[in-house]
């Protein structure tokens, strides 16, 4: 082979994996939005997004523990605590939906345009209402 060759390999490589068509995992699908129960209040927690992930900025006075954050009425990942005055990372490639997609994020080998952050809600309880943040 020539030297050439040897060095366009990896790159040929890492741009194939790079181009997937769609970020699908069936072994990780999740329920789906639970749209019965109601967004009856928003609290003041900030979601600032960036290209893989969104950020959560709790400016209240209360921490939240155990709960699900939904993202879009479509993505949803378990989050274990978010403390009083805590800013939190959340990863986009964390959040599944019912068919076992996440969301799309930025970089120059994306194939479709990122997953607009429109909506963001906590479910804190199975059947209590759901809880609004902040969208910046």
């Amino acid at each position: 082979m020539s030297r050439r060759v040897r060095q366009a390999i990896p790159l040929l490589l890492a741009t194939l994996g790079a181009c997937r068509l769609a970020p699908y995992e069936p072994t990780k699908a999740t329920r789906a939005y639970p749209s019965e129960l109601k967004q009856e209040s928003v609290v003041q927690v900030q979601v600032v997004p960036g290209p893989h992930s969104i950020q959560l900025v709790n400016a209240t006075a209360a921490t939240y523990r155990d709960f699900d954050l939904w993202l879009n009425q479509r993505y949803v990942t378990h989050i274990a605590e978010l403390e009083s005055g805590q800013t939190l990372d959340v990863p986009l490639e964390s959040m599944w939906d019912e068919r076992g997609e996440t969301p799309f994020t930025g970089g120059w080998f994306r194939y479709y345009q990122p997953t607009p952050i429109v909506l963001v809600q906590m479910q804190t309880s199975e059947k209590g209402p759901l809880v609004g943040l902040i969208c910046t």
